[in-house]
């Protein structure tokens, strides 16, 4: 059979590709005079990064323009948002060594010392495009690695000058700045595929297309999830504190976050009251017939309309239709019992609007949550609010998901929090669940390489029979040769 001729290049294709060589050179050429990087210097280039977004007159001009920009989001919550994230990811980063020994484990003969992996390629969205590549980038320079940018097109000029402020602030350290260098416009899937074949890793956080390709793109990649938050509120749980947490969770940023509430599934015997706490923390209850208007706005052919995903309250109200007293709610909810393709409302909605589930217990709400996951969002969080915290256990138990919150606003404590165990991260981890590499919140490990140097220790060779005996006893085996 004859060799098929090879496909002809695109208009182009050359241009990119050396455009490309070029950008990974400099990176490479970076990363060389970074590589042996002391651990406090190392140290003070993440706390540059950091105050590069962190610096309030950056954070706000930021914001603005990322709101400007994308027509995503809010200004005071992006502000807060940038320096929350930043600052909380900057005290987990210089919590940890990760220059030399990092690890010594005597009992074993294990020393672990970290390497830098090289070139990390971060592709990030268009929902956060100053506050994940900062993130990001943080990470990748803890592990002594350069990194590339490649951005959402919707956010491209917020993630230029946040780029140009991270830059700047190596330079002012003594560090170059094509430590961090952000992929060239057009900003097109053909540019990013191509940076991603030419590095050491690849992070994606945004569109699951992304995701994909990066995994494809023959380069370690690490992607994550797209969520879909249910939580639930069981009959012992504080109605009136559960009510402010979703309600603050679910408005911040206008529900640009991956861990916004989506759903809510409450149990029958708090139903009503809890309703009423809903209410009296901003939300607005739709009808019937206002569901439907809400369903035939947000949806145009079976997709999220991107002119009202999130968009403040009052824009929602009237692209609605709802009734006056709608405009001064802080979100809108919806009442359903269906999941999947033909009840819409049981997905992720990336918009002020949240569902309300009534189940019969606490153990038909757990099914309800795990119906939604399987539907969209399975592997990534779900959130629990009650006084017998030993439901969350159960919950952890039986369901497929990374995280299960308990008494938190779901926002504020799944990417990390002071008040959460969690690592600060802008990138959450969904497993195997949604074909993810990692099943926990994108941390600095993941961009480290790590040596490991083993030395003798004293045998550690149990018998046969402290192994196999179990066996033995079940399939009668005396124990002597087979």
């Amino acid at each position: 059979m004859p060799t098929p001729a090879p496909r002809p290049l695109a208009p182009g294709a050359d241009e990119l590709r050396r455009s490309i060589t070029e950008l990974v050179a400099r990176s490479r050429k970076a990363q060389a005079t970074f590589a042996n990087a002391s651990q406090e210097l190392t140290d003070n280039a993440v706390r540059a990064l950091a105050w590069s977004i962190y610096e309030p007159g950056r954070a706000r001009t930021l914001a603005e323009l990322a709101v400007s920009d994308t027509g995503l989001g809010n200004i005071p919550d992006k502000i807060i948002k940038k320096q929350r994230k930043t600052f909380g990811t900057l005290r987990d980063l210089l919590r940890v060594r990760s220059v030399g020994i990092i690890e010594e484990d005597a009992a074993h003969g294990v020393v672990k010392y970290a390497k830098p992996m090289g070139v990390v390629v971060a592709v990030t969205p268009s929902t956060n495009p100053g506050a994940t590549p900062v993130n990001k980038a943080m990470m990748a320079i803890k592990g002594r690695n350069a990194v590339i940018i490649a951005p959402s097109p919707l956010g491209y000029n917020t993630t230029k000058l946040t780029v140009d402020y991270m830059r700047a602030e190596l330079v002012r350290i003594g560090l170059p700045a094509d430590l961090v260098q952000i992929l060239p416009p057009p900003i097109t899937k053909e540019a990013t595929d191509e940076v991603m074949k030419h590095v050491e890793l690849v992070v994606v956080t945004g569109s699951q297309d992304n995701v994909r390709r990066a995994y494809s793109s023959g380069t370690p990649a690490i992607g994550v999830g797209a969520g879909n938050v249910p939580v639930i509120i069981e009959r012992t749980a504080d109605l009136t504190d559960a009510a402010a947490k979703i309600s603050a969770s679910k408005i911040f940023d206008n529900s640009t976050s991956c861990s916004s509430e989506n759903s809510v599934v409450i149990e029958d015997t708090v139903y009503d009251a809890a309703i009423k706490a809903l209410e009296q923390a901003g939300g607005y209850m739709c009808s019937a017939v206002e569901k439907a208007q809400i369903q035939q706005a947000l949806w145009v052919n079976g997709k999220l309309n991107r002119n009202l995903i999130a968009k403040d309250a009052e824009i929602l109200a009237a692209a609605f239709g709802l009734k006056d007293a709608a405009k001064r709610a802080k979100f809108f909810m919806v009442e359903e019992s269906g999941v999947g393709k033909s009840a819409p409302f049981s997905g992720e909605k990336l918009s002020l609007v949240l569902t309300i589930y009534r189940a019969k217990n606490f153990a038909a709400a757990k099914e309800q949550v795990r119906s939604i996951l399987n539907y969209q969002g399975k592997g990534h969080s779900c959130g629990l609010h009650t006084a017998n915290v030993e439901l969350g256990r159960e919950l952890a138990a039986e369901l497929d998901v990374v995280r299960v919150l308990v008494n938190f606003a779901h926002t504020f404590g799944n990417g990390g929090g002071f008040d959460s165990g969690l690592n600060f991260t802008l990138s959450m981890g969904c497993g195997s669940w949604q074909k993810n590499s990692i099943s926990e919140n994108l941390n600095y490990k993941h961009f480290l390489n790590i040596t490991h140097l083993v030395t003798p220790i004293p045998a550690d060779k149990p018998a046969e029979a402290e192994l196999f005996g179990p066996l033995w006893k079940k399939i009668n085996h005396d124990g002597g040769a087979a």
